[in-house]
């Protein structure tokens, strides 16, 4: 394994020859209604947000965008590619075999480069079964795709052939992805029989030594060496007793002479960081109980399922009470509640360490550690170990986008300088996010982050990830202040940045090829193209975007009063994607839940809310719009979205506060106050009480979000080929839709209610009622009788081949399923 031996610069900066960017797009932006304002959300340091806008685009077929998209037609299979070509790129690569005997590549390298840390793994770890990732295809096929990518060939071949660079640079010094993607085994901490070795690159230290708990934080016990590469190293013999060197639970740091002057920082591998009572910065904690004592994994890993309901969680305010709540808390009380509802995901967000608990979870300092408020390493491991016994996969919010400005506990400033991690200067930094930003085109930052990818899959069995904050990483303007009208020279141009793309290739490249399963859902707003299209064909790889215009339209609309809604509005933006792109939907998740936004529970009832819920008094005006609308807007985005469906928890019920960390006052370099909440946690927990009290209309608002889940699950209609809009009537406000053997019909009017109210479908035959908003146990009025039986009429309706009559209440959505063909003679 070689630190550093690959060629002095891997960067594929934007400002390479011009010649990649060459070609001119056939997709005119002056002649599209595809234009989106720039995002207007501001992130400040106790809340996230991608800062960018949300794209309205949409392929219905290649090389066809759609004004206005009425129907999804039921999509063929198209033809794939002749596999034939991948098969003879892969028999010409040169990607050494990673037997067990050769895990460090040491055959496949050659003997000319020096390699220093050769023969330090582990013999349990070179018998282990050896995993390996396929090698990189033709990159092609994008184009069968999407033909307007032809425009931007020159740009995309150059993308593809520098990620196929660093595969064969990887195959050349590091024995190949596989290994390279091993840092972990490597850097940091590494236990053998003899004793701790405890690695770090650090170029810019001009010394470094150990100290911590162990040696009495003594600078001059343990003084470490440096190689070539800039790797500080320092073996410790296990004591006399044969008892390891640095105990369990010690604390540790590293202390180095650097250009900034002497400092002490928490190593960048740290498997576990704390932060001491009274103390601000953290300390970092040698973490390595005994066997009997370390969790072992009782439960196989769920298969993927074919759809994902997606149940979007922090544990640390998973609570009912004031407080942080813990992993095994989580684990006993709310996964249990998970699997009630229907999700069959959970994803945890805030998992790797940050030092300001306000910061989400977004300014990570430890990338390699779990959040210590919550628990230890072992008991986050208990709590994916029930979500699998459960059934339920477990995503991670995973931050590769940017890391925390904090020099102390942090990778900022480690080794002395701006430029280890990070960019120098200011492309290093996010100054709406004060935050850090890395370096993709640095070998060292990409086993960093690969290895981190990797050590939360392998260690932690975390079945997928959901990477925030895409949308910055691909551009060097980061999406900020910019429109993205859907025009691909916005994508493929000089503000792209090359090095990212081709980290997240990498990134899914080997989660894909270690972890078949793994899921891997990118969060971004641009719209890029190729996005969700497989690596080996020239894609950026991940199996779902975020569909985040969603939830922006929401909230446009619901600063109008739903009079001037407009249904073709709803419905454009609810089906405006790439074709064939994998799509997760969602009406809101944690961004609109944080204080300075409003939930659309608040937005529908705001102050109604603490007054007129409970059952036992009349419900407000107000409220009953709230209560209808809230279960409306819900089902039709699970319906019309995409083909996940993703809740912040708390939002099933309609969660009646805003989130609010706790905050001190904070005192502004220009001398002004942003007062704080007296650290109070009151408004950082989750009161799922209120949505299990059946005498509360937030109980009737969680039952119809159980009911929702769990008619996914029976008819699978998410991610059904078959979908079908045949009305979205402006003047009657209804919306009716087919997906699979469902009939989604939606009501939208305030006040009309419809008799004998024919609708289209496809399928002849009798149908039923499978779920009605307007039931009681749901908050409804019960105005649909539920024994009564819809049998279809041949003769051509909004262009369906059949059709049948039923009553469509104002303020409802009712989905018929059907249920049996048409009687035979």
């Amino acid at each position: 394994m070689a630190i550093g031996g690959p060629p002095a610069s891997l960067s594929s900066s934007p400002t390479a020859p011009s010649l990649i960017f060459a070609g001119k797009s056939s997709y005119d932006s002056d002649s599209s209604s595809l234009t989106v304002a720039a995002s207007k959300k501001v992130l400040v340091p106790d809340s996230q947000s991608d800062g960018s806008s949300s794209v309205t685009e949409q392929l219905e077929a290649p090389g066809t965008v759609l004004e206005d998209p009425q129907v999804l037609e039921d999509v063929d299979n198209v033809a794939m590619e002749d596999d034939k070509k991948v098969e003879d790129e892969a028999k010409k690569s040169d990607v050494p075999s990673l037997d067990a005997g050769n895990v460090d590549g040491t055959e496949a390298r050659g003997e000319e480069t020096p390699h220093p840390l050769d023969g330090t793994v582990s013999t349990a770890k070179k018998n282990a079964t050896q995993k390996s990732i396929p090698p990189p295809g033709n990159g092609k096929k994008i184009y069968e795709i999407d033909p307007l990518l032809v425009g931007f060939r020159d740009h995309l071949d150059y993308r593809y052939g520098q990620y196929k660079r660093l595969r064969e640079e990887i195959d050349k010094y590091e024995g190949g992805l596989e290994v390279f993607s091993r840092g972990y085994e490597k850097f940091g901490f590494t236990r053998s029989a003899e004793g701790i070795t405890y690695r770090e690159w650090a170029p810019g230290a001009k010394s470094a030594s150990l100290i911590g708990d162990f040696n009495n934080w003594n600078t001059n016990a343990d003084v470490m060496t440096q190689n070539e590469f800039g790797v500080w190293e320092i073996f410790l013999p296990n004591n006399a007793d044969g008892s390891p060197p640095i105990p369990h639970g010690s604390r540790v740091k590293i202390r180095m002479d650097t250009p900034s002057g002497i400092k002490d920082s928490i190593p960048a591998w740290i498997k576990f960081s704390v932060q001491a009572p009274g103390e601000i910065p953290y300390n970092g904690i040698y973490y390595d109980p005994p066997e009997e004592e370390k969790y072992v994994f009782q439960h196989s890993q769920p298969k993927r399922p074919k759809s994902l309901r997606i149940y979007e969680a922090h544990v640390g305010m998973s609570s009912t009470e004031p407080k942080i709540n813990t992993y095994a808390e989580f684990r006993d009380d709310v996964l249990p509640r998970i699997k009630r509802l229907g999700y069959n995901a959970v994803q945890l967000m805030a998992i790797q360490e940050h030092s300001y608990y306000a910061s989400f979870g977004y300014h990570v300092t430890n990338f390699f550690a779990p959040s210590s408020r919550c628990g230890t390493p072992d008991d986050l491991k208990s709590l994916i170990d029930r979500a699998h016994e459960l059934g339920i996969l477990v995503l991670m919010d995973i931050v590769h986008s940017h890391a925390s400005n904090n020099v102390l506990d942090g990778l900022n400033m480690f080794d002395g300088t701006d430029s280890h991690y990070f960019h120098s200067g200011s492309r290093g930094y996010h100054w709406m996010w004060d935050s850090r930003l890395f370096n993709y085109g640095s070998w060292e930052v990409l086993r960093y982050l690969l290895s981190n990818a990797r050590w939360w899959l392998e260690e932690y069995k975390f079945d997928g990830f959901r990477f925030d904050g895409v949308t910055s990483m691909m551009y060097t303007h980061h999406g900020l202040e910019v429109a993205f009208t859907g025009n691909y020279s916005e994508y493929f141009g000089l503000a792209t940045d090359v090095d990212a793309v081709t980290y997240l290739m990498l990134v899914n490249d080997l989660i894909r090829g270690l972890y078949p399963e793994a899921v891997s859902i990118g969060e971004d707003v641009s719209g890029m193209p190729t996005f969700c299209v497989s690596v080996q064909d020239g894609g950026v790889g991940f199996d779902y975007r975020l569909h985040m215009a969603i939830a922006d339209k929401w909230i446009e609309l619901l600063q109008k009063m739903d009079e001037e809604w407009q249904m073709g509005d709803i419905v454009h933006t609810l089906t405006n994607r790439r074709w064939r792109e994998k799509c997760v939907a969602y009406a809101e998740s944690h961004d609109q839940a944080l204080v300075g936004d409003k939930t659309i529970a608040f937005w529908l009832m705001d102050k109604d809310m603490y007054d007129f819920m409970a059952l036992d008094r009349p419900a407000t005006p107000r409220v009953d719009r709230g209560i209808a609308l809230h279960k409306m807007i819900r089902l039709i985005t699970m319906g019309l979205g995409g083909e996940g469906y993703l809740n912040f928890m708390g939002n099933e019920f309609g969660h009646p506060e805003w989130i609010d960390f706790p905050r001190g006052a904070q005192h502004l370099p220009n001398g002004k106050i942003v007062p704080g909440n007296n650290n109070s946690f009151d408004k950082c927990r989750r009161r799922f009480d209120l949505g299990d009290a059946n005498y509360l209309r937030y109980h009737g608002l969680q039952e119809f979000d159980q009911a929702m889940q769990h008619l996914e699950e029976t008819y699978c209609f998410m991610t059904s080929e078959h979908q079908y809009i045949s009305r979205k009537d402006e003047g009657d406000r209804v919306i009716v839709f087919e997906r699979g053997n469902l009939v989604f019909v939606f009501n939208f009017h305030w006040s009309k209610s419809y008799s004998d109210y024919r609708i289209g479908c496809l399928k002849p035959g009798k149908y039923k009622i499978v779920l009605d908003s307007d039931e009681k146990l749901f908050g409804g009025f019960n105005r649909i009788n539920h024994t009564a039986e819809y049998f279809t009429t041949d003769g051509w309706f909004d262009d369906r081949p059949h059709s049948f009559l039923l009553y469509a209440p104002c303020r409802t959505a009712v989905v018929y399923a059907l249920v049996a063909g048409p009687a035979k003679d």
